[in-house]
């Protein structure tokens, strides 16, 4: 059985009525899968996620972490060039600090009328993808390091 784990969400509040939402999706399911949500936090949007994101793995209470919020389509490719830029700089985040996000972050093209459907689900998904990650680190090594090998 996986140790008790802590971890932490950071949420944008540009749609902050669906990403409280999210929030109740993440709460449930890290609840039913044993995963330990230490501290919640709200930015303005998504491209201030990656910085939070930092901040909280960078403390070693902090075993893994969630983004949720939504990059909606516009009308010019601002959402798709600032979607590439949040992932990317998410993903660095998981190789630099060898800790698991998950990522529920619907978009950057979904339409208003796509959102309702996936809040729930995405944020289910984004907290068990890191409670498989943590998972797999705490059944391949002792010193608590991050190891798939």
């Amino acid at each position: 059985m996986l140790p008790l784990s802590n971890i932490a969400i950071v949420l944008g509040s540009f749609h902050r009525h669906h990403s409280e939402v999210m929030l109740e999706s993440a709460i449930k399911t890290a609840s039913t899968v044993g995963l330990i949500i230490v501290k919640e936090v709200w930015v303005p949007g998504s491209m201030e996620k990656p910085l939070a994101l930092k901040e909280l793995l960078l403390k070693p209470s902090v075993d893994g972490a969630v983004t949720l919020g939504i990059i909606e389509r516009g009308h010019t490719a601002h959402g798709r060039i600032m979607g590439q830029a949040v992932i990317n700089a998410i993903l660095n985040l998981q190789l630099d600090l060898m800790k698991p996000i998950g990522v529920g972050i619907l978009g950057p093209d979904i339409r208003p009328d796509q959102i309702h459907e996936r809040l729930v689900p995405y944020a289910r998904d984004a907290v068990l993808a890191v409670h498989v990650m943590l998972k797999k680190r705490s059944e391949t090594t002792a010193d608590n390091s991050f190891s798939l090998v």
